[in-house]
């Protein structure tokens, strides 16, 4: 498999939506919610259970969150690349300065 970058990954999702203007934002979000739920439900079993992890299945699910925060973000009209960047820059700012284990959004 090819790698893309999170804008191309964004373009080519914004493709295959297929919803309506009338559900933007409402959709993707409660999708996401969904899709998260399960990938939370496949863990919860995996512990629950004793069971191995299944990391083709995991794969795959993390793929429909992708696709639905890809969604959102389309819809909110975020880049979703300039917003991976800037989370990445906020944490190693909060790693040099010794507080990415504290909680708080403004730390």
């Amino acid at each position: 498999m090819t790698k893309i970058t999170f804008e191309e990954y964004q373009l080519a999702a914004a493709e295959t939506a297929i919803y309506s203007g009338s559900i933007d934002v409402m959709y993707p979000a409660l999708g996401l919610a969904g899709e998260v739920g399960e990938v939370c439900n496949k863990i919860k079993k995996h512990y629950r259970d004793g069971t191995p992890l299944d990391t083709d299945d995991l794969r795959k699910e993390l793929g429909d969150v992708l696709w639905y925060l890809a969604a959102l973000a389309t819809d909110l009209d975020i880049d979703l690349e300039q917003a991976a960047g800037e989370n990445l820059e906020k944490l190693a700012d909060r790693d040099a300065r010794g507080v990415i284990g504290g909680s708080g959004d403004y730390r």
